[in-house]
This record gives C-alpha cells, sequence and structure tokens, in this order.
C-alpha cells in the first residue's frame, strides 16, 4: 500500500521529529538522546543549539566530531525562533537558522549576530496543492486558504510569490500552522494550498498526493545562517571555537554534497524521514548548499526581507539589517551570491 493512502496521523511522525531551521515557535527538546550529549575534549565548551537530524548528524555523519579540541554541549530545539530566543538569553552560544527567523529576533532587538552562511537552492522552497487542484498558477490563490508556518521562509516565499503573481496577504486565508498541523489540514482537504520547505516538501510529494504550484527559486535568496550570542564572540577563546565549528560546518557541507546517499541514509536513521524522501530533499536542496560569505549582498537581501515584513506589519519595526552580522569569519569565502551546487534537474 502507497503511504499517500494512509491515515493521516500515520504521516505525522517524521514531520514531528524534523522541525527545520526555518520553522515557527516551539519549545526545547529534553530527555537523552542525540542533541542532549556532549561531543570533545578540554576545558572549553561550545553551548550549540541545533535542531533534529541538524547539524550534529551532519557533523557526525561527516567525520568532523572525532578530534575536537574543545567541548560541543548540544542542545537540541524543534524551531529556529525558540534556538534564536536561546541565543538571545545567552543560554547557548550559536545555532542554525534559515533566512527568516533572524529577522523576526532581530525585529524584537534580539542580542543576535549572524556569523556565516550557506546558500542552497530553493526548489525545496514550494507552495503545494493536491495533484487534484483546480489551482495551476498562483494568481490563482486569491481567495483561497493557505497554510504556513509564521515567521518562517516559507512565510516570505509566500509573500513573494503573492506579489509576484500581483496579490498580498490580504487576498488569501492565512493558517498558521506548523508543518504537522499543516500536513494534516491539507491532507484532510481544510486548506487549498501550503506553503512549506524541503524535507517536508519532498515528503508531501512522496506520501500527502501533492503537486508544486510554484517554487521559491528566483524569489527567495536561499540563504541560512549561524546566528551567534555577542557575548560568545567577545570571548577570545570561545571566538576562536566558533571560527573552528563553522569551518568544520563547511566541510561536512562538501562532504554531504560528494556523499549523498550516505548523508541521505544517516539523515533519515536521525529523524525518522524514508530514506527516498531523504535522498530527494537532499538532491533537491539540502545537499546543494555552499559556504558563502556574510556579505554587502546578503545583507541587502536580508533588508528585503525586513522591509517586506515590515510593510504588511508583519513585525512591529524596519530595522538595519546590517547591524546584526559581524563579518569577522568571512574569510576568502566567496561571495553570498555564489551559485549552488546542483545534482543535474531539479527533483
Amino acid at each position: 500500500m502507497r503511504a499517500r493512502h494512509l491515515a493521516p496521523a500515520a504521516l505525522l511522525l517524521p514531520f514531528t521529529l524534523l522541525l527545520a531551521a526555518c520553522g515557527g515557535s516551539s519549545r526545547a527538546e529534553g530527555g537523552g538522546g542525540t542533541g542532549s550529549g556532549t561531543d570533545g575534549k578540554g576545558s572549553l565548551t561550545l553551548n550549540v543549539a541545533d535542531q533534529k537530524g541538524g547539524s550534529e548528524a551532519l557533523l557526525r555523519a561527516a567525520g568532523e566530531l572525532d578530534d575536537l579540541p574543545y567541548k560541543i554541549k548540544w542542545s537540541t530545539f524543534t524551531s529556529g525562533p525558540p534556538l534564536l530566543e536561546a541565543v538571545n538569553a545567552g543560554a547557548v552560544d550559536v545555532g542554525a537558522v534559515g533566512n527568516t527567523p533572524p529577522v523576526f529576533a532581530a525585529a524584537a532587538k534580539s542580542k543576535i549576530k549572524v556569523i556565516a552562511g550557506s546558500h542552497s537552492r530553493s526548489d525545496g522552497e514550494t507552495i503545494l496543492v493536491k495533484k487534484d487542484s483546480p489551482l495551476k498558477r498562483p494568481a490563482q490563490l486569491k481567495g483561497k486558504s493557505v497554510a504556513v508556518a509564521q515567521g518562517s521562509s516559507a512565510h516570505y516565499q509566500l509573500v513573494a510569490s503573492l506579489k509576484k503573481a500581483g496579490l498580498t496577504t490580504k487576498d488569501v486565508t492565512l493558517n498558521y500552522l506548523q508543518p504537522a498541523d499543516a500536513l494534516a489540514a491539507f491532507t484532510r482537504g481544510k486548506v487549498d494550498a501550503w506553503a512549506v520547505w524541503d524535507p517536508y516538501t519532498s515528503q508531501a510529494l512522496d506520501q500527502a498526493d501533492a503537486q508544486v504550484l510554484t517554487t521559491g527559486q528566483g524569489l527567495v535568496n536561499g540563504l541560512s545562517f549561524q546566528v551567534a550570542a555577542p557575548a560568545a564572540l567577545d570571548d577570545k577563546k570561545k571566538s576562536a571555537a566558533l571560527k573552528d565549528y563553522t569551518d568544520r560546518l563547511r566541510r561536512a557541507q562538501n562532504w554531504v554534497f560528494k556523499h549523498p546517499d550516505v548523508w541521505a541514509k544517516a539523515w533519515a536513521k536521525e529523524t525518522g524521514l524514508p530514506e527516498k524522501v531523504a535522498l530527494d530533499a537532499v538532491k533537491r536542496t539540502r545537499g546543494t548548499a555552499v559556504a558563502v560569505a556574510v556579505d554587502k549582498a546578503a545583507i541587502a537581501s536580508e533588508q528585503q526581507i525586513v522591509d517586506s515584513f515590515a510593510a504588511l506589519k508583519l513585525i512591529p519595526r524596519s530595522f538595519d539589517f546590517g547591524e546584526f552580522v559581524d563579518p569577522r569569519f568571512n574569510g576568502d569565502l566567496p561571495p553570498s551570491g555564489t551559485a549552488p551546487r546542483t545534482y543535474g534537474k531539479a527533483h
């Protein structure tokens, strides 16, 4: 029996296991297992905020945790906004998020600094509809209901897609739902469309009778970030550890591109995703990332998100995104507009 014929509840488990960096508000996870342990040795401890199947799993699979000269204490969060709340509070030193959570955090005057970036393809940033939907282009979303996680990269992708189609968020009914709830609503026909990101895109296409109405390719910047606490950057030893940590992530991402099948298996095991879905997401989006400098172009691109959300009153104020960037680790990294990698035709 194909998975898409399962009851919606049966489809939710992998989604609840992996709320990606782009997601909306949730809570930190406690308990044992991945995300609650410590790696490395030495007197210095770097407190790293992570998400299920995120940086820890990536670094471990690539062998980049084998010879750490400092300790990493992992804390697992279900999404970007609460992760950045922990950075702001000084509870963690650094964590990975998508392109939109830093905008919301900075708008709230959080104590955060973007220190590293990566650029991925945006084919996994999608607006999905059912295969039997009469909707064939974004302009037809007028008057329809769309599920989206508030403050997520999908939120901005939806805004940008509507704008290109001559619409605004006022022309649709927004249902602010986290991916697990959005999947249930989408599966049951409670919403007409779903704006979401990989690996949810890949899973919905494989299991929820979904098809792509439009993608973020050419509309969104495809950036994701490492965001650090200013206090950690001000500590000489922790700053050196942060530089080493971002270097390890860059090498791990290079490893992923060369070993998509190995990483997909590890990622699937970590998150509960089916291996096929994991591999689809790796080849569509996750494996295409290339480490880039957080440069003036990246800041300008993020400023567009700031200005868009401020104009829609989705954040309380506009501000200079550059004030929340620390470029000290840019080094000889390529420009932020450097083309992502590709595995050939989009999946």
